[in-house]
């Protein structure tokens, strides 16, 4: 690993020295962050991985029952109770706090879950169907939230990463480097002067 390019003065010495206990410093708090990070990661994949389950679990209860649904009463007849059919969701921001970092996160909220049946013509079927993708919805909305979640720490560990292997690859021995170089010359040169010293003291007869 190359030294800095400074001089090899006793004042560039201690400020090296400074520099390289604030980086190996930084390099502890960054490597607990980052193991923190993965660990939140971790916990947020788990979740995600249940939801993907949920879901799955959702859709095959849900679709074949929407089939069923059309070959009972027909596609117009099911088209016509869809538009006698609304809800109103909220969207809304939330703050999330995961290892000292605040994510905003946008969260869906549904509506309390109705029942058609005998409006506009719906049956029993329609509200099983209307009743199951409503559930899926449910959980779709929750996967957006945690995916969101999930993606941006994902980004955070691994700039946090980054920053680790730069102070570990290159920033803190760059520095012992320059500090072991540094000492050196100046050890050198304490010694010269101490040669110098006794040289002159035996000239003058000391």
């Amino acid at each position: 690993m190359a030294k800095l390019n400074i001089a090899p003065t006793k004042s560039n010495l201690l400020a090296i020295k400074e520099q390289l206990a604030v980086s190996t410093a930084g390099y502890d708090l960054l490597e607990q962050k980052r193991e923190i990070l993965v660990m939140e990661l971790m916990r947020i994949v788990e979740q995600v991985k249940l939801l993907e389950a949920q879901i799955d679990k959702c859709i095959e209860k849900a679709y074949p029952a929407l089939k069923r649904m059309l070959m009972s009463v027909g596609g117009d007849r099911v088209e016509r109770i869809a538009h006698g059919v609304e809800y109103k969701f909220e969207i809304s921001e939330k703050q999330n706090a995961i290892a000292g970092m605040s994510f905003t996160n946008l969260e869906v909220t549904l509506p309390k879950k109705q029942l058609f049946s005998s409006f506009l013509g719906s049956t029993a079927d329609s509200d099983e169907v209307m009743s199951d993708f409503f559930e899926l919805l449910s959980i779709l909305a929750q996967m957006a939230g945690i995916r969101t979640i999930a993606w941006r720490l994902a980004l955070e560990v691994k700039k946090t990463q980054r920053r680790v292997n730069a102070l570990d690859k290159m920033v803190i021995p760059q520095d012992r480097e320059t500090v072991k170089y540094i000492e050196g010359v100046l050890e050198e040169r304490e010694r010269d002067n101490v040669f110098v010293m006794k040289s002159l003291k035996k000239r003058q007869g000391f």
